[in-house]
């Protein structure tokens, strides 16, 4: 068996995918669901069967097996998500030219050359050259325990040190400047990106450091905090600090605590609360959004409290809500950050906040109360306008209609002139258009393909009898043709021989309740062949008919007598209704 086999019947995709997504069986036929992690959705359309080992969205189109899925979803090449899976489950992985491309062989470097440099960057944090470092942590209340959880580290300042100890190693040039941890100046001479900086890894859902970030320790090294840029292993838009580590928390709690930066995390993790995040930087996106929704129905944010916070609070809430979140804000006293108020107010005092924490519509009517003058009618109705336009992005419509009720009673709104504005808004809005129904598999089609999938003795004996004419106008025609040339009717045998169209079809018949067992498939297709015979005899017959009708309007009797005699031919076969 080639290793590519033997890994796939080696692994369960649903524990693979299920490391990525909250999948939820549905029926008893292996079948699995969940959100799809490729695109934005609030009901699910993501499928995975486990009986044939493929997922399948049929919302975006996306499927395959779960090679195809590691390779979509975390950027590898093909080579990378063989070599990720196999050492995931244990599987020796061959040494073969042709699961390294050049690609892949850059990206392996680089992972590499991460380890590398977070592990030169913990040293240096124990050696007397991160006494400083030491010091800044140990005043912002960051014990030993934490700083090994997150392998903080230092880069000290002499510019040069990481250059020298990667030059030890066997990298390239190309690959050592890849990694984005090494510059070179103009006269060709090398230096470290970070220096004098507490270390901050940054990790991918694996575990693996990709990238990281960088905090000045003296007020004159600007900016605050330097981040990575971005490289072929690391994509800041889709990463959160953290993510790797508080998936089980968010899981477990159904909800994820979205924070500023990479101190707010250490202090919320440091308190109890695993289920914490944050953007690397300052951006944040619907895919960072996506990655929380794999595993969290909720986001409670819990942001700096000046007005720089609230702005982000509000800029970040509509991703978050457009992706079918809900959402909860935390309001914490005294103009502290989450760390700062842990470390002030203790883990329990916080927590407290958290379980207090309010919906984000009131926690956004607080801020039109405090910019509208809600003494006058008018200036209650501007503060209800100002939180329209969010209120109406709620795809629910009960939900909706509920929390403007709300909103309006907590803003003194006349119910009547909500109702008005509800109605506005509606009028203004326009229903998108239906997305193209994939084409249906007749009865007998699909009940035939069933059987076959579901037994080897059916397929050999049956596709034998299924050849030329009786599939040549099946919409599925394409998937008996491929199951006539594979060696098994597993998917991946499969649908590397079909065309998208084709491998849409079989997605839809395997993604369905139906479970056929084996010892009853080839009754089964016996019993559609019987049937798809018969179908075709009836339909032969009846055209034989009209070309009599025809002949003999025109006077051709000979020609009519001769299609009289091939009926008498079909009726001896005991075509059903032919004497009719």
């Amino acid at each position: 068996m080639e290793f590519v086999d033997q890994l796939k019947s080696s692994i369960d995709i649903v524990k693979v995918i299920g490391e990525y997504v909250r999948l939820k069986r549905s029926g008893s036929s292996g079948r699995w669901i969940g959100l799809c992690p490729f695109h934005q959705e609030k009901t699910p359309s993501f499928s995975v069967n486990q009986t044939r080992q493929f997922f399948k969205c049929f919302g975006c189109g996306k499927g395959g097996d779960a090679l195809n899925f590691v390779m979509e979803i975390d950027g590898l090449t093909f080579p990378e998500a063989l070599k990720f899976l196999a050492e995931r489950n244990g599987i020796p992985m061959p040494r073969r030219a042709e699961y390294s491309d050049e690609e892949s062989k850059l990206r392996a470097a680089l992972y590499e050359i991460h380890a590398i440099a977070a592990s030169f960057y913990q040293a240096n944090l124990r050696d007397p050259r991160g006494a400083e470092a030491r010091a800044y942590l140990e005043r912002r209340g960051v014990g030993a325990e934490m700083i090994e959880t997150f392998a903080l580290g230092y880069a000290d300042s002499s510019g040069q040190s990481l250059a020298r100890r990667l030059a030890q190693e066997r990298f390239t040039s190309r690959e050592i400047e890849a990694s984005g941890l090494i510059r070179r100046r103009e006269d060709g001479s090398t230096y470290d990106f970070f220096r004098g900086r507490l270390m901050f890894p940054i990790h991918n859902d694996a575990g693996k450091v990709i990238a990281f970030g960088g905090r000045a320790l003296r007020d004159e090294d600007q900016p605050k905090y330097l981040n990575s840029s971005e490289t072929p292993i690391y994509r800041k838009s889709s990463v959160l600090y953290n993510a790797h580590r508080a998936r089980d928390g968010m899981r477990r709690s159904a909800r994820a605590i979205l924070v500023e930066g990479y101190m707010d995390v250490i202090g919320v993790y440091s308190a109890g609360i695993k289920e914490v995040v944050a953007p690397c930087g300052t951006a944040f996106t619907d895919a960072q959004v996506r990655l929380i929704h794999r595993h969290a129905d909720a986001v409670v944010m819990s942001f700096d409290p000046d007005s720089a916070g609230a702005r982000a609070t509000e800029q970040r809430a509509q991703l978050i809500l457009d992706e079918g979140l809900h959402i909860r804000v935390v309001t914490l006293d005294g103009g502290l950050d989450p760390d700062e108020y842990i470390k002030e107010h203790g883990a329990d005092a916080y927590r407290k906040k958290l379980e207090e924490a309010s919906g984000y519509f009131y926690w956004l009517a607080d801020r039109a109360r405090a910019r509208f003058d809600m003494r006058s009618a008018e200036g209650r109705m501007d503060a209800f306008k100002f939180l329209l336009p969010t209120v109406n992005k709620i795809s629910d419509k009960l939900e909706r209609a509920a929390i403007a009720g709300d909103l309006a009673g907590y803003l003194g709104v006349d119910p009547g002139l909500v109702l008005d504005q509800f109605k506005k808004a509606a009028a203004e809005r326009r229903a998108p258009a239906a997305a193209p129904a994939a084409p249906a598999i007749p009865a007998l089609e699909r009940i035939l393909l069933t059987a076959l999938l579901a037994s080897d003795e059916a397929r050999g004996q049956m596709l034998p009898r299924l050849a030329g004419e009786v599939t040549q106008n099946f919409v599925s025609r394409e998937i008996f043709d491929a199951l006539r040339h594979a060696e098994n009717s597993t998917y991946s045998a499969l649908e590397g021989r079909l065309s998208p169209a084709a491998r849409d079809l079989l997605h839809l018949l395997l993604s369905a309740d139906e479970k056929m067992e084996e010892a009853v498939a080839l009754e089964q297709a016996e019993a559609c062949l019987r049937r798809l015979e018969a179908d075709r005899r009836k339909q032969r017959v009846a055209e034989l008919r009209a070309r009599v009708k025809q002949a003999e309007r025109e006077g051709r009797v000979e020609e009519a007598l001769g299609i009289i005699a091939e009926l008498e031919k079909i009726r001896k076969h005991g075509e059903p209704g032919a004497g009719e």
